[in-house]
């Protein structure tokens, strides 16, 4: 590989990170000189060395919290249902209706505008943040400069993602699109009310609202038409669906990933299980089955994988799509999930607390998620009843307070 000398640029850059970051007795060490050293590519992308030490000031040592959060990401390791169970639910149900009814005409507006279903929009709102819910708990947030240093520091697998974005999010900081002390977001530096990487925020960022700023963090209609015009831009198809829960014909699981016509598959024997026809017969769809051969089955169209595009699971995309259609009234799934024997569906969860809050043995929020306090109220109903006692939910149990 020929080798090139540094140029003056960078030879000027280098000098000026031996005071850049100074080098505190109580820091990591190797994470500052690493924050020294990136200063010369950060430079080359046009960042002064006022921006570099304002998104830097103070940070002395990684995110330990954002190392821990790396290497568990539930959209891929968890059961299907299990995370569907947590994120398309009676309560993100009732409150996307009730978002939608608050903010009908932003909404409306946006859909007229870039072509992008209201109610998709709601449901990545809910999946980002709960409806915003999550940027009032500022123990959830991080710095995001901070953050992405602490990836491209110690995460092998997302170094390379987190040094592009680490210089986006100083992009955004040396343009005023934010300030540093509003640079929060989530471990992995997504920002907002609707989760924008730094990347994503400099090319797809609207100012909806007219007030000059792109603030996805604290104005709804910027963070609600950013998230549109990311979907619009790849293409969303307007008027189409995301795609169709399946009932797969025996033995149709042999076709798991193949794409055809919405016509070609009713002509294999998959319907809906809803009884319900097929919007366009010609429309191609690839087939999924996320939760095994013995699940339901998904024909899933354009409009899918462009959701993917805000996050590459599939479990987020059909998560966004579930919960759109149940926010719309379209109703929610038909079949069920193989889930283990004597384990509970989403609504039996909610069942189960609900029960426990009205015997006066839960006190908490009915949401379907079993924490610590829920388990607390199963081990005392549990002991009360003379069962063995484990603090998990189960059919067993239901049954017994049904009774």
């Amino acid at each position: 590989m020929k080798r090139h000398r540094p140029s003056l640029l960078g030879a000027i850059a280098l000098t000026l990170t031996t005071a850049l970051i100074p080098m505190e007795a109580f820091a990591d060490a190797g994470f500052q000189k690493w924050i020294r050293d990136f200063y010369p590519v950060a430079a080359k992308e046009g960042i002064t060395e006022r921006t570099y030490r304002q998104a830097f000031n103070g940070v002395t040592e990684p995110d330990q919290f954002v190392l821990e959060k790396a290497a568990y990401q539930p959209e891929f390791r968890s059961q299907i249902w299990d995370y569907l169970d947590s994120r398309v639910n009676p309560y993100t149900v009732k409150v996307g209706q009730e978002m939608l009814a608050k903010h009908g005409r932003l909404l409306t507006a946006l859909e007229n505008h870039f072509g992008v279903d209201k109610h998709v929009l709601l449901a990545i709102w809910s999946m980002e943040s709960n409806y915003g819910a999550a940027l009032e708990r500022p123990d959830r947030l991080h710095n995001v400069p901070r953050s992405l240093a602490t990836l491209a520091y110690a995460d092998k697998r997302r170094a390379k993602y987190a040094r592009t974005q680490l210089v986006a999010a100083l992009k955004m900081l040396q343009n005023g699109d934010v300030t540093n002390k509003n640079l929060m977001g989530s471990w992995a530096g997504a920002m907002g009310h609707t989760q924008f990487i730094p990347t994503s925020y400099l090319l797809y960022g609207i100012d909806a609202d007219g007030n000059g700023s792109k603030d996805i963090w604290h104005s709804i209609p910027d963070a609600l038409a950013t998230a549109a015009n990311l979907l619009a831009k790849n293409d969303w198809q307007t008027g189409r669906t995301w795609g169709y829960e399946i009932a797969v014909p025996r033995g149709g699981h042999k076709y798991a990933g193949q794409t055809k016509t919405v016509a070609q598959w009713q002509a294999l024997g998959f319907a809906r299980p809803s009884g319900k026809g097929f919007r366009n017969g010609s429309e191609r769809a690839e087939l999924k089955m996320l939760g095994g051969a013995n699940g339901p089955g998904f024909l899933m169209t354009k409009n899918f994988f462009v959701i993917k595009r805000y996050n590459a699971a599939d479990s987020y995309a059909l998560g966004v799509g579930l919960l759109a259609d149940e926010i719309a009234g379209y109703g929610g799934m038909q079949q069920r999930w193989p889930r283990p024997d004597g384990s509970l569906d989403v609504k039996e969860k909610f069942e189960l607390q609900t029960r426990l809050q009205a015997l006066g043995y839960y006190d908490g929020k009915i949401d379907g998620n079993f924490g610590s306090g829920s388990k607390a109220a199963i081990t005392a109903i549990q002991q009360r009843l003379g069962m063995s006692v484990d603090g998990q939910p189960s059919r067993v149990l239901l049954d017994k307070l049904r009774n």
